[in-house]
């Protein structure tokens, strides 16, 4: 059997222990011994990209906004569906994330990281989102394991109702926001619908054929 090869440690603002490691070809991110993400199950990362990013693809100068960079998935899908003259802006609240995906020596998103259509953004995304008013087409968030799954306690306000009205002011009028969520979450259902929004909801596999099912919550103005 193959060793679990333990890459990096990182810490999150509020003492979560994050670990990357590396399986057999594959990467995995532990948040406090927990498996976050990894890169042998990502169908759902992708699916949250194309669902947002899509009907982007003949938008010319098209914005979008990643909240959260993992493993880089939903950057290198959303890529493949915004056109040469679009920006794929990414929050990443912790650097060495950043650090990990940027590295040519892991299998992750250095080539994503370098298109010339990408701007790395080391901040926490609530500030990015409250520094660009009305300034993106689409917002992709997945923070964490979503509003109910939380293990990152600052990423909690994001989830309640003034993380999503700051979400909905930083969206152009006709935009998409899209949630990433480990599980259904009526709770916060019921919240994005109660702001007044139109509310589409996904289940999808987290592997293209197996494992869990994920949840993606898709939102736009009524």
């Amino acid at each position: 059997m193959k060793p679990l090869e333990r890459l990096g440690e990182a810490r999150t603002p509020d003492g979560t222990l994050l670990e990357l490691f590396r399986h057999d070809g594959a990467y995995l991110i532990r948040a406090d011994r927990v498996e976050l993400m990894s890169t042998r199950r990502h169908y759902s990362e992708d699916k949250l990209a194309e669902v947002a990013c899509a009907p982007l693809t003949t938008t010319r100068g098209a914005r979008v906004l990643i909240g959260g960079l993992g493993l880089g998935f939903t950057l290198r899908e959303a890529l493949r569906h915004v056109g040469p003259d679009a920006e794929v802006v990414v929050a990443e609240l912790v650097a060495e994330v950043i650090a990990w995906n940027a590295n040519p020596e892991f299998a992750l998103s250095a080539e994503a990281m370098a298109d010339p259509r990408v701007k790395i953004v080391h901040d926490d995304v609530i500030n990015v989102l409250r520094a660009n008013r009305g300034g993106f087409d689409a917002i992709m968030l997945d923070t964490d394991n979503g509003p109910e799954g939380m293990i990152m306690a600052e990423n909690s306000r994001l989830y309640a109702n003034k993380g999503i009205v700051s979400t909905l002011a930083a969206l152009k009028p006709h935009g998409t926001v899209a949630y990433w969520s480990v599980g259904d979450d009526p709770g916060f259902l019921n919240a994005l619908e109660n702001i007044g929004l139109t509310v589409q909801t996904l289940r999808v596999r987290a592997h293209v054929t197996s494992g869990p099912m994920h949840t993606l919550y898709v939102a736009k103005r009524a």
